[in-house]
């Protein structure tokens, strides 16, 4: 339902993002006692998050109406990406072995599961929420939260999705989503207590870390106006690039041959090549001496650029929908809530630590756009493992939502 809100101008919206981000960063770092208790429970990164989602439930600001989150996503984004890559190691990132990939492949069956055991839980709990064509609306979540945007477009065209429903489930995958990255926020924040339960191995993760805070140590500098200027040629000359080189690639494998079904694997996605090429030239430029640029804080400049990312993503959610549409937020709820017991129960069992099960759990949920956020929660220059994950899941998600609507297809009769 349309609502009248207070601001609708982007330039007021991003101000007021900026003031909410400077203030939260402002008092976590005070050293009041009071302060300091609030952000022992209450991650910093959470209320980036959670306060945008405020405004925009209050009536403040209209997080779908508003163009900032897709310039944050087109522009701070790949930005971002390059400036948290270019002091990454890849042999540390290698060395991290199999298991992040073992939870992203958990978290792929952990929606297809959930799927199946939330459609039947709520034919006994609220029978008429899956009569119908609920089942096909479903799909379009499904591909969402495996793949992403290019996999939910593809099942609503595969099973035909009416747009009235198609629209439904667009607000419970939205709500759902970002009510489980909240969750994951406030683990972040104690992940040494999460990997002490699981039992985890997490050398290789700390070892990445302090090769990263060696290296920032040892070449550390206070900034000139040169410095972030060059900064900001590599990053946001990097996302002008990536953009320059997606949309002649797309154009090229759109006019090949349909009966290959490149588009199955989002190659046909803009986005997808943009998140692609602005990572492997951060991985590039790793090997050479754009990398000293982390001395005077190119991580510093491209966490910027994920906060605000972080802010333009939180001011989407309308903590109030779930009234709406009670019975479809509560299928979402239990269908969410099967995958994270599934990838809570596996961690324990490999002993994986909270920063890949988060991470395996973003790169499904969330994709390219999110999972670099979750990872760099934890740090920095963890970011690349999460779009790489991400990637995956564009692979994979046409594929394995299809074959979760067909088991829904069944399950509706």
């Amino acid at each position: 339902m349309e609502h009248e809100v207070l601001i609708k101008n982007d330039t007021v919206v991003l101000g007021l993002l900026a003031v909410t981000l400077g203030l939260v960063f402002w008092t976590s770092s005070l050293k009041h006692p009071g302060w300091q208790r609030f952000y022992a429970i209450v991650p910093a990164l959470l209320l980036c998050y959670f306060i945008p989602a405020v405004f925009n439930t209050v009536g403040l600001i209209d997080g779908h109406a508003s163009k900032l989150y897709p310039m944050a996503r087109d522009y701070l984004l790949p930005c971002a990406l390059v400036l948290l890559t270019l002091s990454i190691d890849l042999k540390s990132i290698l060395r991290l072995g199999p298991k992040a990939v073992i939870m992203f492949l958990v978290g792929t069956f952990g929606v297809m599961l959930g799927a199946v055991v939330a459609f039947l839980l709520m034919g006994v709990i609220w029978p008429s929420a899956v009569e119908g064509d609920t089942w096909r609306g479903m799909t379009t979540v499904a591909g969402s939260w495996i793949g992403g945007g290019a996999n939910q477009a593809a099942m609503k065209e595969v099973f035909e999705v009416d747009m009235n429903l198609f629209g439904q489930f667009v607000a419970v995958d939205v709500l759902v989503a970002n009510v489980w990255v909240a969750v994951l926020f406030f683990l972040a924040a104690r992940a040494d207590k999460f990997d002490a339960w699981t039992g985890a191995d997490t050398s290789a993760i700390e070892d990445m870390k302090r090769r990263i805070e060696a290296y920032q140590a040892q070449h550390s500098r206070n900034p000139t106006l040169s410095d972030l200027m060059v900064i900001l040629a590599f990053g946001l000359g990097t996302a002008g690039l990536a953009h320059f080189i997606a949309e002649p690639t797309v154009a090229f494998i759109e006019s090949l041959p349909k009966e290959w079904k490149l588009a199955d694997y989002s190659l046909t996605s803009n986005f997808f090549w943009v998140v692609v090429t602005a990572t492997t030239i951060g991985l590039l430029l790793s090997f050479t001496k754009a990398r000293q640029l982390e001395g005077p804080g190119a991580s510093k400049v491209g966490s910027v650029a994920i906060y605000i990312l972080v802010a333009t993503i939180g001011m989407h959610m309308d903590i109030m929908a779930i009234f709406r549409a009670p019975e479809l937020f509560l299928l979402g709820l239990i269908w969410i809530s099967v995958h994270a017991l599934l990838m809570l129960t596996a961690a324990k069992l490999i002993r994986a630590p909270l920063f890949f099960m988060a991470v395996g759990s973003q790169a499904n949920i969330g994709g390219a756009a999110s999972a670099p956020v979750v990872a760099s929660a934890f740090h920095p220059s963890l970011a690349p493992v999460g779009v790489l994950l991400a990637i995956l899941g564009y692979a994979l998600g046409t594929y394995c939502a299809y074959l979760t609507g067909l088991m829904l297809q069944g399950l509706a009769g």
